[in-house]
């Protein structure tokens, strides 16, 4: 892991949409269908839509690497894909998915993959806060 993914300042990436616009990518959400947590935000094109589509598995556009990822190819948490939802504009997509093995992230707490939003941003302090060293992380969704 990276000092982005450990720090608890906040380093937002306003710049990302604008350094892809021209790659033919929309964003998705993957959902867990058993718990409702949004687990990633990421990108699809045409290719990653059709691809999840055809293997029933989340398959994204990898905006750096410029080509298919399969999530969780090197890893194995994968997800299978149950729904996907379009907005009312049809420029972004949520895909409802189960993992087949935990959760997700390339990010763990203490040797177990965290799901990719696992900090929170303290309003009153502008800092991030580990959700992981709060304690329960279901109390998210109480």
């Amino acid at each position: 892991m990276g000092m982005i993914e450990e720090t608890d300042e906040l380093m937002l990436d306003f710049g990302k949409i604008d350094s892809i616009t021209d790659s033919g990518v929309i964003p998705v959400a993957v959902q867990n269908i058993h718990t409702r947590e949004v687990i990633l935000i990421a990108y699809v094109n045409r290719q990653a839509l059709d691809e999840s589509i055809r293997t029933r598995k989340v398959v994204l556009w990898s905006t750096s690497r410029g080509k298919l990822w399969y999530k969780g190819a090197e890893s194995g948490n994968t997800f299978t894909l149950h729904h996907i939802y379009v907005n009312c504009e049809q420029n972004s997509l949520v895909f409802e998915a189960s993992p087949d093995r935990g959760n997700i992230c390339h990010t763990s707490y203490k040797g177990v993959p965290n799901n990719c939003f696992y900090r929170e941003l303290d309003m009153d302090t502008g800092k991030l806060i580990d959700l992981n060293e709060r304690g329960n992380e279901n109390e998210r969704f109480e």
